[in-house]
């Protein structure tokens, strides 16, 4: 499709966007009239499965976490490109280390609390829609020559459908800080202090609550493959290590328990459907 609609303007990357995302809910919507409660519930679930990301994210931090502690730099290198968009080549331990904790933090609002919850407030098409949104942004929402312009709509929409859960992700962040030894104060100083020099609305927040729970500083030369960029500091004490990155690991797993719980009061709260 991006072969028909490309222009190098903002116009011809809003029409990408509405065709694309408006498809996959038109699509969802479609798929859910007139279904019996069974098939409801099933439909939901296979939605619900398409969509969400989390199991994966913590496989792939564990492997890096893995190749880390093994001085697998090489392997390390190539798993890297399924957790973040960062130019793997030019990255030392530490930097991969950081690259990774950072994917973790920003993934477990965008693979799966935003999911849970754009679905417990609308149902199918806001499950299916928002990883529409997402993905593509990932596709397209760079800050390059090629899509400064036409992937500026992309971006944009992806910061607005992430606001919420971007948020619910640091507060539960917060909450648990404990599973990983740390402590609410400190995530939510970090957040706070930290999250709005974050070029990023919400990355900002989201991987400052975990820098603060799990007492390390993220941020810094960030390199990827389109040019570089110089993030602010996040957070207070050293730079992550692989034990932190499996300490990021078990909080995203914990985040995403108490995702589930959010969304599903919130589906009840909206009448059980």
């Amino acid at each position: 499709m991006e072969a028909r609609t490309y222009a190098d303007d903002r116009r011809a990357g809003v029409v990408h966007e509405v065709i694309a995302v408006g498809s996959v809910v038109g699509i969802g919507a479609l798929a859910t009239r007139r279904r019996g409660a069974w098939g409801a519930v099933l439909l939901t679930a296979l939605a619900t499965w398409t969509a969400l990301g989390g199991r994966s994210l913590v496989r792939a931090g564990h492997a890096m976490a893995d190749r880390l502690d093994a001085d697998d730099l090489v392997g390390a290198r190539e798993l890297l490109p399924s957790l973040c968009g960062r130019d793997p080549s030019v990255l030392d331990t530490e930097g991969l280390a950081r690259a990774a904790l950072e994917s973790v933090a920003e993934n477990t609002s965008d693979a799966a609390v935003a999911p849970l919850l754009w679905g417990a407030v609308a149902g199918v098409p806001g499950v299916l829609g928002y990883r529409a949104v997402n993905t593509l942004d990932a596709m397209i929402g760079y800050r390059n020559e090629r899509y400064e312009r036409f992937g500026w709509a992309a971006a944009r929409t992806d910061d607005v459908a992430n606001v919420v859960p971007a948020r619910v992700t640091g507060m539960l962040t917060a909450v648990l800080a404990p599973l990983v030894g740390g402590t609410a104060g400190a995530s939510l100083r970090a957040w706070r202090r930290d999250a709005g020099s974050h070029p990023s609305p919400n990355a900002g927040v989201v991987e400052a609550s975990m820098a603060g729970a799990l007492g390390v500083r993220l941020g810094g030369r960030t390199q990827y493959r389109h040019g570089i960029e110089l993030r602010p500091g996040l957070g207070d004490g050293p730079a992550p290590t692989s034990v932190d990155l499996r300490r990021a690991v078990r909080m995203s797993e914990g985040v995403q328990v108490g995702a589930v719980v959010v969304a599903g009061v919130i589906a009840w709260v909206r009448g059980g459907r």
